[in-house]
């Protein structure tokens, strides 16, 4: 088989020794040694032609364009262009696969025309960073086995097929698989009846193969304990109260479950943490008070849908959904697929799941979009609620950013913070709506209203489950509960656990 040739592009001077230890290690590794044939311009001997027609020679004739970029720019020619810069262009005109490795050391002290062709780099491709040689290698090793991997040249089953798992059927949950059956039948029509038996339904979906194995994409769809098999299978959320990651930390939670469990979790911990704008009933003739959360939580549930559907589960790391004044993180270990570019994202392309096991399942249950439309859509909806466009980064994980209304404008809306819900604030929604406790209407306030409703409804609901339903903290509704209880409106019959509420009418 011909080996595919690698193109090594940097400045000489600066990456030296770079270029020498990969050299060495391409040919050496007993791996990428069968596959690639690394060329760098120290190698070549004596001849007639000029450096410049040499390098741009082997260019033309490599299959990967390898650049290492980093503070120096390089000796210019008449035009003011590197060496580099030339080889890249013409890599680029030429349509090669192009991996370029940014030494993120010292950077103050970048060229400003380096800096200027990092940037012209990261608008077409995905690059990544590294500190020192061994970062670079496996950087470079990680690159060249994805290569390998989107060009065929070698295969085994991507995670979520793969099924060396170990677990059984007396790992998965019944009830959540036929959730899952009723939630796709009344989504997308899912064409199997409420009665199907659970290797049936797994047979449908792939997750299960003639010897009975359970694909890993089955435990993390339906398993009762999901993290006793992917540990790292969690969502870490945290909340700052600046713009940096720095304690104390308001909160910090980890979430565990299927996938689905921890899409709603951790959108409810976002939620539920940011602002709510309360209007006054100048703004309708109905009773109902408008409310507008400060982010769209369609946006924000895409944002965290994304990411724990397209992670990277052979991964150490967790996805991490971090809120900070300013603005929402959330980043998942993980890359863009072979092709797709951050630039890519803001417009049409290609859907290109890497967990396609799990991504069919979350398409029938309304979760996802098979068209490739998830980051489009955060574009729209937060462009829609007039949030500044959201920004998309491929670093060493995939991080969304979701920009946060810093005010708000209209002077006709009261601004609510639901982790400590004022009682001038309260006092205004409570003048301000009719309460359905007829005796009551001047002691209590919308929301211990609405809870009371919940109550009378469900008397088994819990704290945690109305702190979800109304996106107001935990805190808050504890708060709430306990002044209706010294109201005399409700009292708990039973244990805490299978107990229920009394709601006491007038």
């Amino acid at each position: 088989m011909k080996r595919i040739k690698i193109f090594i592009s940097s400045v000489q001077s600066e990456f030296a020794q770079e270029r020498e230890m990969l050299c060495q290690y391409i040919r050496t590794d007993a791996l990428l040694g069968k596959f690639f044939d690394p060329f760098i311009f120290e190698e070549v001997p004596a001849n007639e032609y000029s450096a410049t027609h040499v390098y741009l020679q082997e260019v033309e004739l490599c299959d990967i364009y390898l650049g290492l970029f980093g503070n120096l720019y390089g000796n210019e020619d008449a035009e003011g262009i590197s060496p580099t810069e030339h080889e890249y262009d013409l890599a680029a005109s030429l349509h090669k696969s192009r991996l370029v490795f940014i030494k993120s050391l010292n950077e103050q002290e970048r060229h400003p025309k380096e800096t200027a062709l990092i940037h012209k780099v990261e608008q077409e491709i995905v690059r990544k960073t590294f500190v020192d040689m061994e970062g670079l290698r496996t950087s470079v090793y990680a690159s060249l086995i994805r290569y390998l991997e989107e060009k065929e040249y070698i295969r085994w089953r991507p995670f979520d097929a793969s099924n060396d798992n170990g677990a059984t059927l007396a790992d998965l949950d019944e009830v959540k698989m036929k959730n899952f059956i009723y939630m796709a039948r009344s989504k997308r029509n899912f064409p199997l009846p409420l009665d199907t038996a659970p290797e049936k339904l797994l047979t449908h979906l792939d997750l299960i193969d003639e010897q009975g194995r359970l694909a890993n994409a089955a435990i993390l769809l339906f398993g009762k304990k999901p993290q006793k098999y992917f540990i790292t299978s969690e969502v870490k959320c945290v909340q700052f109260y600046g713009t940096v990651v720095e304690k104390p930390m308001p909160s910090y939670q980890i979430y565990r479950g299927d996938v689905f469990e921890l899409v709603d979790q951790a959108t409810s911990f976002v939620m539920s943490r940011v602002d709510n704008w309360v209007g006054t009933r100048s703004e309708g003739e109905t009773a109902d008070v408008p409310t507008r959360p400060e982010l769209p939580m369609d946006a924000v549930k895409e944002a965290i849908v994304n990411a724990i559907c397209h992670r990277d589960y052979t991964s150490n790391a967790s996805v991490q959904v971090m809120l900070f004044r300013d603005r929402l993180e959330v980043w998942n270990p993980g890359a863009l697929p072979y092709g797709l570019t951050v630039q890519k994202l803001h417009g049409p392309h290609k859907s290109l799941p890497t967990n396609p096991l799990l991504a069919d399942p979350m398409y029938w249950n309304g979760y996802i979009e098979k068209v490739g439309t998830g980051t489009e859509d955060i574009i729209t909806k937060c462009h829609d609620y007039g949030l500044q466009t959201p920004e998309f980064h491929q670093e060493e994980d995939f991080r969304v950013v979701i920009w946060r209304n810093k005010s708000e404008t209209d002077p006709n809306v009261i601004q609510i913070d639901p982790n400590d819900v004022r009682s001038d604030v309260r006092s205004d929604v409570r003048n301000d709506v009719r309460s359905d406790v007829r005796n009551v209407e001047s002691t209590i306030g919308k929301e211990e209203s609405v809870i009371l409703n919940m109550m009378r409804s469900n008397p088994s609901v819990t704290a945690m489950l109305i702190s979800q339903e109304l996106k107001l903290s935990l805190r808050s509704i504890q708060r709430y509960m306990t002044s209706l209880r010294e109201k005399g409106l409700i009292r708990r019959e039973g244990s805490t656990k299978r107990g229920k509420w009394i709601v006491i009418e007038n």
